[in-house]
């Protein structure tokens, strides 16, 4: 897998035009850009986390579809797409300062997330208060679309934390596992993933939850809640992190003797860093699985895979499997970006409330990731189902291939 340095954007970078799309679409030009204006798509991550790949993983994506798109005609019958980026620093006050001005911007249509939940939950009440489209690649706390809103103006293309828990927990009780300890972060993501793990114990009593152990973000070290984990009789580690705390709970238990080496099933979150290079050899040394929701290894879309390396390998030298970092945030932006041009382009104009009903109306994309016969209904507002989820593990070189059942 390629290293790719996270860019360190200036201190001053409140806002940052994507212009890449635009200079490279036949669709610009002096003599028609007022006529031709641009439709406007936002961009609300987590730009300063330096140890963040996600981030930049989503912009790839979108820029790639963005590209794609324009150089087949635009929307609305040849109007570009363009990008336009905010950094929240995974700083929910941040966020929601941004969605704000997101949605001032004349011809702004959606603005996509960042993988950090609790930066989207605090942001579900001012993006319902502003009727601004948001939409979601990679955070997976369940309530960011169950959020009571009618009409819900928030729609996924990601994983959800029920999802990610069942799979995890499938997975181990597969590896004979029944005595599960949970590491969760005090965080709504925490929250939510600790109320899927009880909503799944309720119909599997084979399974018991010997202890669960908080953590804060920024946490130096994760040694006193593994060893109480461990001490509790705890046959396997049910992990939810980021690449942060990851990569130290990795380090410490490598570091103990081999027979308190627990394995470790986690969450993606640590999948939205640099994880391997951060842990180093330490990785190696443990049973570290991961859940995740696409590969680029097994994908079997060929058609749609060539379409996609023929774009990101002019734009962005990604030309295989071992080039993209953080896959899920590309294929998920990826798709995610596509669909929302096709409903631009049935709603027939740029009013976000149009372009939200026409989401739940559109049929029939054919994806990356897969088919979508209709990627949302207004019942449903996630475009993938829990039988898209599935477990991988880290390779020495970085790679994230899926187990094989």
């Amino acid at each position: 897998m390629t290293t790719n340095p996270k860019p360190c954007w200036p201190p001053w970078s409140g806002i940052i035009v994507i212009l890449l799309t635009i200079l490279l679409s036949p669709l610009h030009s002096r003599a028609d850009e007022t006529i031709k204006k641009p439709v406007i798509i936002g961009f609300d991550a987590e730009q300063g986390n330096l140890t963040s790949t996600s981030d930049d993983a989503i912009r790839i994506g979108i820029l790639t579809a963005i590209h794609e798109i324009n150089a087949a005609g635009g929307v609305l019958g040849g109007r570009p797409l363009e990008l336009v980026v905010k950094d929240n620093r995974s700083v929910p006050a941040r966020g929601i300062r941004n969605i704000e001005e997101f949605a001032e911007i004349p011809d702004l249509v959606a603005v996509m997330t960042g993988k950090f939940s609790p930066v989207v939950l605090d942001e579900i009440p001012v993006v319902h208060g502003k009727k601004i489209i948001l939409l979601d690649p990679w955070a997976a706390a369940d309530p960011i679309i169950e959020n009571g809103q009618n009409p819900n103006y928030i729609f996924r293309l990601s994983l959800t934390d029920s999802w990610a828990i069942a799979t995890m927990l499938n997975y181990a009780v597969k590896k004979g596992a029944k005595k599960l300890a949970v590491l969760l972060p005090t965080t709504g993501w925490g929250r939510s993933c600790e109320k899927a793990i009880q909503a799944f114990l309720l119909t599997h009593p084979e399974l018991t939850i010997t202890t669960t152990q908080w953590y804060m973000w920024g946490s130096k070290f994760l040694t006193d809640k593994y060893d109480v984990a461990r001490k509790s009789g705890a046959e396997v580690i049910i992990l939810v992190a980021n690449e942060v705390e990851g990569s130290i709970l990795v380090q410490e238990i490598a570091a103990l003797p081999l027979d308190q080496r627990l394995p470790v099933i986690s969450h993606w979150g640590v999948a939205g860093g640099d994880f391997p290079r951060m842990c180093g050899d330490a990785l190696n040394q443990i049973d570290f699985t991961v859940v995740q929701s696409y590969s680029f290894f097994d994908n079997r879309r060929e058609q749609k895979l060539r379409q996609f390396y023929q774009t990101a390998g002019q734009l962005f030298n990604i030309n295989t499997a071992r080039d993209v970092f953080s896959p899920v945030g590309v294929a998920h932006a990826y798709d995610l970006t596509h669909i929302l041009a096709l409903a631009i382009n049935q709603a027939g104009t740029t009013e976000r409330s149009l372009i939200r009903d026409a989401l739940e109306q559109l049929q029939n994309y054919d994806g990356l990731i897969k088919n979508y016969p209709r990627p949302f209904t207004p019942d449903r507002h996630e475009a993938l189902e829990a039988d898209d989820i599935f477990m991988c593990r880290f390779q020495g070189n970085g790679d994230i291939l899926r187990i094989k059942e």
